[in-house]
């Protein structure tokens, strides 16, 4: 068993390379908060609630000696709608299309039956290196972590995957970061930047506002409404008239939920919930943009648009 737990230095004059790692996980593994540590700056959603994640996104770390071009898929999970089934196609195409693909498994939480059905899958995947990283060790103590990472290398021999790396890392706590990136560097081809230097991400600008505004949405209404949010910006347009030093972008974004019982809850006691999320996403989208943001939001219903595939397409799914 490889366990990596110290810093690596790449060695003087090694070739430049470029390419796809993924993380994989069952919902709510620290994929998205271990993507934004990655690249320095927030290019996925995260939340404490599975299927957060809809979008492949793709934040993109750039080093001296490669640029590394991260996948942030959705949960793999048994599904129960068609939105479900539809999530987990992205999944496992994009695992036949990176390079390398990195397993996330919470340090925190027990090897379970989600954990399997996932390992159960890469290991069909023969040909791309997996590296166990292993999510949110600031949660445990060193003998937790260390059961932890033998019973990974256990599920490991069972199923016949060979982790080229087990590595423990916290996010949140900036801890081992840097080296799963030393890592998964070799791992990737040699070749060429593929992204400008300065590009974090190549999610078009409209859907990571959608996603910002997503998330403050799903934040405290906790049990109630988790899959049943979907927002889609319809218009971004700087505001006309304004003085070259004072700009500012008009956003009109609607939010979208199954059942007119939900409106209330997404809008709260006379509109303060709907005014939280608003000033919560517009700090996140003007951080994101760099430009002063006017934000018009509008709750709408879309009476269950996760089982309507004409919904779905307008969605953007």
């Amino acid at each position: 068993m490889s366990v990596r737990n110290q810093s690596s230095e790449q060695s003087a004059g090694t070739l430049y390379r470029a390419g796809f790692a993924c993380f994989v996980g069952r919902p709510n593994a620290g994929k998205s908060t271990l993507t934004n540590a990655l690249v320095g700056k927030k290019v996925a959603i995260t939340s404490n609630r599975p299927q957060t994640t809809r979008h492949t996104v793709r934040g993109i770390v750039h080093r001296p000696d490669a640029q590394l071009i991260l996948v942030d898929t959705p949960g793999l999970h048994k599904p129960r709608t068609l939105l479900g089934e539809r999530l987990n196609d992205v999944v496992r195409t994009t695992w036949a299309e990176v390079d390398v693909i990195g397993f996330c498994l919470p340090a925190n939480e027990k090897l379970g039956p989600g954990d399997r059905f996932i390992a159960k899958e890469l290991a069909g995947i023969k040909r791309t290196p997996k590296v166990a990283v292993v999510t949110k060790t600031d949660l445990v103590d060193p003998k937790a972590l260390a059961e932890q990472l033998i019973a990974i290398d256990q599920l490991g021999k069972e199923l016949g995957i060979e982790w080229a790396e087990i590595v423990p890392v916290s996010a949140v706590g900036d801890k081992q970061v840097e080296l799963l990136a030393d890592l998964l560097v070799p791992m990737l081809p040699e070749g060429p930047a593929l992204y400008p230097e300065g590009d974090l991400t190549d999610e078009p600008e409209q859907v990571m506002v959608a996603e910002l505004i997503r998330e403050a949405a799903l934040e405290g209404v906790r049990d109630e409404l988790p899959h049943s949010i979907a927002v889609v910006v319809e218009e971004m347009l700087p505001r006309e008239d304004r003085p070259a030093d004072k700009p500012l972008l008009d956003i009109h974004a609607n939010i979208y939920i199954e059942r007119p019982s939900q409106k209330g809850i997404i809008i709260g006691p006379k509109g303060r919930r709907l005014k939280d999320v608003g000033i919560k996403s517009r700090k996140q989208i003007e951080a994101l943009l760099g430009t002063p943001v006017f934000l018009d939001l509008h709750v709408k219903v879309a009476k269950d648009w996760q089982r309507d595939p004409k919904q779905l397409r307008k969605l953007g799914f």
